[in-house]
């Protein structure tokens, strides 16, 4: 069974769709080990809760981002990881940890990417940017992790209205909502090796 290493920096109603998703059997994989970058983040007592191992690697001990990268580098070898989902993680991978997991790691960002991505576009940002924008739809994207921030092959994307009577947090709460669904299902489609990765097009591979 594939093991999945999961980043997290916050809250963690990501990584509770995750687990709860791989304790109904969906996805069909464990969760070897959710690492923070911050101690007493909620997302630890929800792995722990699940009996899932935790670690903490505090991103302000580090003076380079390399060196950060490479401790998380570290703990998924050392947890035989094979795919690793970022989860609300705010911290900006050094290029060593997606080289040594080429089209391994999986993001989730809360808007319909290429829009409103790239840096400092992240959690109630994005939402501000994109009513102050004036579009009409906006949603949630998981891509694959490339150097470049939120630029990555697409997976999946879901969409939702925003009405006029939105703020960033109401419609936070509904990308939030597509968010839960549309991580699972994406994870579910990599670790079964369902995907077609063709640079920048990721397709569904056809079953008979």
């Amino acid at each position: 069974m594939k093991r999945i290493g999961v980043l997290v920096s916050g809250s963690g109603t990501n990584l509770q769709a995750i687990i709860d998703q791989v304790a109904s059997g969906f996805i069909g994989a464990e969760i070897g080990v959710v690492v923070s970058n911050k101690p007493g983040v909620y997302s630890l007592a929800r792995a722990q809760a699940a009996g899932i191992r935790t670690r903490v690697i505090d991103h302000r001990l580090y003076a380079r981002a390399q060196d950060f990268s490479q401790s998380i580098l570290t703990v998924m070898k050392e947890e035989q990881i094979d795919l690793i989902c970022l989860a609300g993680f705010l911290r900006i991978i050094d290029p060593l940890l997606i080289e040594a997991y080429p089209n391994g790691i999986l993001n989730i960002h809360p808007s319909l990417l290429p829009a409103f991505g790239g840096k400092g576009m992240y959690g109630h940002h994005v939402h501000e940017a994109v009513i102050a924008s004036g579009v009409k739809y906006s949603g949630a994207t998981v891509h694959l992790v490339t150097p470049e921030t939120d630029v990555g092959p697409i997976v999946a994307q879901g969409i939702t209205a925003v009405a006029d009577t939105d703020t960033p947090e109401t419609l936070a709460a509904k990308v939030l909502q597509i968010e839960h669904q549309l991580y699972p299902r994406a994870i579910k489609l990599l670790i079964e090796n369902g995907l077609e990765i063709d640079g920048l097009r990721v397709r569904e591979k056809i079953t008979k």
